[in-house]
């Protein structure tokens, strides 16, 4: 079994994210359980070969301005993205040129995410899940792995 998750690790897959597992205050997680699907799924699919298999969550790749608005691509959405829980989308922040990142509004549109602040008229930056517990972080892909932690900005 280590062989594989050297693998895993040497073919530049993830072995396991382990963001909404842990606690504020612990580098490692209590839940190991979860963590533990988590390998399972990358050693699947990297290890095993197994190209059926969503390994991941979903990954920030780019993001374009529409006038108020920026919209958010991601890769490996695996079935689409969905909102853990129903309701809307938290943790997204937006900043204009200041750079002063502000609470944003987030909805899912054809496997994209339209994020938005009304007072923030010319957006350059979003910020998803910044923080050192973001616990009430809840976009996911259908397979139940969360989004990854991240920012636009440099």
């Amino acid at each position: 079994m280590y062989c594989q998750f050297l693998r895993i690790f040497r073919s530049g897959g993830k072995l396991a994210e382990s963001i909404i597992i842990g606690e504020w205050n612990n580098i490692h997680p209590l839940n190991k359980e979860d963590v533990g699907k988590r390998l399972a799924l990358a050693a699947q699919k990297v290890a095993y070969g197994d190209k059926d298999v969503v390994y991941s969550g979903p990954l920030y790749q780019s993001m374009k301005i529409e006038g108020n608005k920026t919209i958010i691509t991601f890769t490996n959405i695996g079935g689409g993205l969905i909102a853990k829980g129903g309701g809307e989308l938290k943790h997204f922040a937006i900043a204009g040129a200041d750079k002063k990142f502000v609470w944003a509004n987030a909805k899912i549109e054809d496997d994209e995410v339209v994020v938005w602040n009304d007072e923030i008229t010319n957006p350059v930056a979003v910020r998803y899940a910044w923080a050192d517990n973001p616990e009430s972080a809840n976009l996911y892909n259908k397979e139940g792995l969360p989004v990854l932690a991240f920012r636009t900005d440099e």
